[in-house]
């Protein structure tokens, strides 16, 4: 049988049951130091050594754009008199040349006449009525074209306003009536197309017209 040794209990605690010290307690074993990386570290060197901080998202910068182009465009340079004459010889002697070899190939065909303001004006107002379609070229059927009616009309109205008072009498009574005569036409087909499109629609008791609300007689404007 093996034998048993005394063994002794220590009271190893430092303060009694009442909390105060005990003299014969055992002094206090002095603590290991901690490592240097766990010590608590002042806010400022942890952001410069050990963590350092992402970069704060600030307004992004908007890049520099082009400065816009307000400059007009040059004028083209004012010709010269020696320029005008230049080409306005330049063109008398190739229309000559031109009607000399219309006249060798046509004998009997008689000489273009020369261009003068009552047929530009005249040209003009040819030009409305047949977009107009009142008159169409021979061996054409007649077309409207309002749009390019409308144009005419106001070309002929600038030449009008632009040439007031330095035509003769019988010049501007010219332009006046082309001018007239031109929006009473246009007057006149748009008036008719109008009619024309409201004539397509059914009238009240034939197919495809609706019955008026409430069934009773109703006003068409």
């Amino acid at each position: 049988m093996a034998e048993i040794k005394e063994f002794v209990v220590n009271d190893r605690r430092k303060f009694t049951a009442e909390g105060d010290a005990r003299p014969d307690a055992p002094p206090s074993e002095p603590k290991a130091p901690r490592p240097e990386s766990l010590l608590p570290q002042d806010d400022s060197s942890a952001r410069l050594v050990d963590t350092p901080q992402p970069a704060q998202k600030g307004p992004q910068a908007v890049p520099d754009l082009p400065p816009a182009d307000t400059t007009q465009e040059p004028e083209p340079p004012a010709l010269t008199a020696e320029q005008t004459a230049a080409a306005d010889k330049a063109y008398t002697a190739t229309v000559d040349r031109l009607d000399t070899a219309i006249r060798a190939a046509n004998p009997g065909m008689e000489p273009i006449p020369t261009m003068s303001f009552e047929r530009v004006v005249q040209s003009v107002y040819m030009q409305g009525i047949m977009q107009l379609g009142v008159a169409a070229a021979p061996g054409q059927q007649p077309q409207v074209d309002l749009l390019g009616a409308r144009q005419t009309i106001d070309m002929v109205a600038v030449l009008a306003e632009k040439t007031a008072g330095n035509l003769s009498d019988a010049e501007d009574k010219l332009m006046q009536s082309a001018l007239f005569e031109l929006r009473m036409a246009f007057l006149e087909v748009t008036q008719a197309i109008a009619r024309q499109a409201q004539q397509r629609q059914p009238q009240p008791g034939q197919p495809g017209f609706p019955p008026p609300p409430g069934g009773g007689p109703s006003i068409v404007r």
